[in-house]
């Protein structure tokens, strides 16, 4: 098994930046990837970002250029740098691990993110 722990998220304006960290534990050897999702009212989980063990990252075309996802390996988290917010990002963003590319397997307990305008 692997437990994920999100932290970061809150309140901000429009333009404004927000850094979450997801901290994984357990059988974390298994893991091949991990990423963050988010989902808005209403609407279905979407993925924002990826990142391989090797470093290969995949970005959302929505948030393409604001957002960046990077991991420390020695800490067993990753991190999602976010840039330039707009309401639309406004979700409950979940951070996944899988352990195979695209096919997340855990997911953490989630956490709000809201953009004010």
């Amino acid at each position: 098994q692997v437990q994920l722990v999100e932290s970061g998220g809150g309140l901000v304006q429009a333009g404004g930046s927000l850094r979450l960290a997801c901290a994984a534990s357990g059988s974390i050897f298994r893991i091949n990837a991990m990423g963050w999702y988010r989902q808005a009212p209403g609407k279905q989980r979407e993925l924002v970002a990826a990142i391989t063990n090797g470093g290969l990252t995949n970005y959302a075309d929505s948030v393409e250029g604001r957002f960046t996802i990077s991991r420390d390996n020695a800490k067993n988290t990753v991190i999602l740098q976010m840039n330039s917010l707009k309401p639309e990002d406004t979700a409950v963003y979940y951070c996944s691990a899988a352990l195979i590319i695209g096919r997340p397997n855990y997911w953490g307990q989630g956490t709000q993110v809201t953009v004010a305008s």
